[in-house]
């Protein structure tokens, strides 16, 4: 038995190029393993211990998505629009607004999603606004009460079919309800003429305006004072600054100006080399760096390093780096590798701040997280967004590199975070391949046996799918690998949905986790058990979640005895009426209790208790859970517990677990303490 940090023999592929586990040697009645635990003759029972390594300190951080098909939270539409600027096609846009609908055609980064968002608030409040899925046929979609209705990035088989009669059809069914819908579709999807009376072209807002309003906010959010904030504004319309917003009109070239003015007015500098920093984060400057440092492959792994692992630690940074360099010395001529035999070599080399220096890279101060057990020193590139425009260039412009950079991550060792990091990174990235590869090449890791590879490729789907031409590719993928047999693959469909994208679809995530748990004869894998609760705690974060996961616990309470669908709600269910659900010690986003399900949502959840009492697998649990609410006053109390024993005994005539629970409870009440049944 092996109780290291990847208790499954991993499995190489011929697509693999990751270096074969060390195997392990038995002599003279002794075993010798590379790491773990060797436990030779029988073991009769349970084995505790202590102390073991787990690959399981993996990132369960939840990120929360910007783009949604159902409401959009309350605090989400107001801290998108808490910066928000009218841009000069505004009054336009409201005026063909008030006719129930408006198709906003919009280049890429003008804001038009903020734009619509304002919009729709101005209506129906920041708490009525829906998101819409992309149809191929809008003409289908019917809208179902008075809200404010968000389809962002229309596809261009739905733009096709999109037509005068399909609109006035529409905005005669929004009028009856004093409902909007708005349309965002990018600027180069052809649309039809006659569709021209419900079109406006979005204009970014003035990147000056932009700018200030950024300012501002800093300066009450208290990054700035009010001094520093005046300052910061006669630094913003000198001409150096100026020229650069007129060449860089965009929103968040001027979000970045303003932030860049602000740290030049609290940490000093010079206007010079703000603006030298504001312009390495263009694809034009990732190129020239790049081919700059073409001949070092020293300075190319360590920029990658940077790039892909945003906030780590630098010996994190160091030990990337490290890996990668000779993968990339790799690629050297022949020619490369005699000139280097014939001069000296310096075995020292330089220093990591040296080496950073030389790629435009600083070391931030050390810092101490709550949750971390040692300080983090972070490293940084100078210039703004320059992490994102070099990885990009790196991985798509230059052959081969990124298959080095997969290999490199694969023989990284683990440090907390770096999922997150790398998974946001390359989504970033993916976000703009082309072609089928773009997807395929995530799936070593998504079929790896290391939890840590599955998140990262979950990041990364979750950053993909907020671009909406992507959502039907990473969404067709999904559904592919949630029909493998491979227990691997579909832990990282279950951990995709248990992030941005499970928050963002949840009715598809949920059909998702259904046909994961589709295999027929087969135990329910403990790491997918896992991986679903996980998903279904993360979907139970947000209230308007609710009823649906109830719904779908109780259908698979009443799927077969013995499927793994049946197993994963017998497993909810005993967990959250004993402890909690997902259990104690698990991966969650928010554990949810028996009571709490009791008091949040009565009808549904009386449902699922009836279900978990007539099953036998459950009966002796909920029942217990149930015991244990009545015998706490604040429970009973919490849980509005004697209506639910009135509905109860109302029902147990027709069913027989219901009708057992009532029985014995009810003779555990009147026998003498003497005879009372333990509960």
């Amino acid at each position: 038995m092996s109780a290291g940090a990847d208790t499954t023999p991993r499995s190489h592929g011929p697509d693999s190029d990751a270096r074969p586990e060390p195997e392990p040697s038995f002599r003279d009645n002794r075993q010798q393993l590379d790491r773990g635990l060797a436990v030779m003759g029988a073991i009769s029972g349970d084995v505790t211990v202590i102390n073991a390594p787990l690959d399981e300190a993996v990132s369960d951080r939840i990120i929360k998505p910007r783009l949604r098909e159902g409401p959009y939270p309350v605090d989400e539409v107001r801290d998108r629009l808490h910066g928000f600027v009218e841009p000069r096609s505004y009054a336009q846009s409201r005026k063909v607004l008030n006719g129930g609908i408006l198709v906003l055609r919009a280049g890429s980064g003008t804001g038009a999603g903020t734009t619509a968002f304002a919009l729709l608030a101005e209506r129906h409040g920041a708490g009525g606004i829906t998101g819409l899925d992309s149809p191929d046929d809008l003409s289908r979609w019917r809208p179902g009460e008075q809200r404010g209705y968000l389809l962002q990035g229309l596809s261009p088989v739905a733009a096709a079919a999109l037509g005068e009669v399909v609109l006035n059809g529409l905005a005669d069914l929004l009028r009856r309800l004093h409902a909007h819908l708005v349309i965002t579709v990018r600027a180069e999807t052809p649309l039809p003429g006659d569709t021209e009376p419900w079109q406006v072209v979005q204009h970014a807002p003035l990147p000056g305006d932009v700018a200030v309003k950024r300012l501002r906010s800093m300066t009450e959010a208290g990054q700035l004072t009010p001094e520093q904030e005046a300052k910061a504004l006669g630094h913003l319309v000198s001409a150096d600054f100026a020229d650069y917003l007129n060449a860089h009109p965009l929103p968040r070239d001027a979000t970045a100006v303003a932030e860049k003015v602000g740290e030049l007015v609290v940490s000093g500098g010079t206007t010079t080399s703000a603006l030298d920093e504001l312009q390495t984060g263009s694809p034009a400057s990732a190129r020239k760096a790049l081919a700059e440092s073409s001949h070092r492959a020293d300075s190319l792994s360590l920029m990658a390093a940077i790039s892909l692992l945003t906030d780590q630690d630098r010996t994190v940074i160091e030990e990337f780096s490290s890996i990668l360099r000779p993968r990339i010395d790799e690629r050297d001529s022949p020619a490369a590798d005699q000139d280097r035999t014939r001069t000296l070599r310096n075995v020292l080399g330089p220093s990591f701040e040296d080496r950073l220096e030389a790629v435009g890279a600083r070391l931030l101060s050390p810092r101490f997280g709550a949750a971390q057990r040692y300080p983090v020193q972070p490293v940084v590139f100078s210039g703004s967004h320059r992490s994102e425009a070099l990885l990009r260039c790196l991985w798509l412009e230059y052959e081969g590199m990124a298959g080095l950079l997969w290999k490199a991550l694969a023989e990284t060792p683990h440090h907390s975070g770096i999922e997150l990091a790398a998974g946001q990174a390359i989504g970033k990235v993916l976000a703009h391949a082309t072609g089928p590869y773009a997807l395929r090449q995530l799936a070593s890791f998504a079929t790896s046996d290391r939890r840590w590879h599955r998140r990262l490729v979950a990041y990364a789907l979750g950053e993909m799918v907020e671009h909406p031409t992507l959502t039907g590719a990473v969404r067709g993928q999904l559904r592919q690998w949630s029909r493998s047999s491979h227990v691997p693959l579909l832990c990282t469909v279950a951990e995709t949905c248990a992030g941005s994208y499970g928050l963002a679809r949840p009715v598809p995530a949920l059909a998702l986790l259904d046909t994961a748990l589709d295999n027929p004869g087969k135990e329910l894998d403990g790491r997918l058990r896992t991986a679903v609760s996980f998903a279904l705690s993360t979907l139970l974060s947000e209230a308007a979640n609710h009823v649906l996961v109830l719904d779908r616990l109780r259908g698979w309470q009443e799927t077969e005895p013995g499927s793994q669908r049946h197993s994963l709600a017998v497993h909810a269910i005993t967990s959250m009426s004993l402890t909690a659900f997902p259990a104690p010690g698990a991966p969650a986003e928010q554990r949810v209790r028996l009571v709490d399900v009791l008091a949040s949502q009565p009808e549904k959840a009386f449902g699922l208790v009836v279900t978990a009492l007539d099953d036998p697998a459950t009966h002796d649990s909920i029942a217990r859970g149930l015991s244990l609410i009545e015998s706490d006053p604040k429970l009973r109390r919490h849980a509005a517990y004697p209506r639910l024993l009135t509905a109860l005994s109302g029902a147990a005539r027709n069913h027989r677990g219901v009708l057992r629970f009532v029985l014995r409870r009810h003779r555990t009440r009147t026998a003498p303490p003497a005879e009372r049944i333990p509960s």
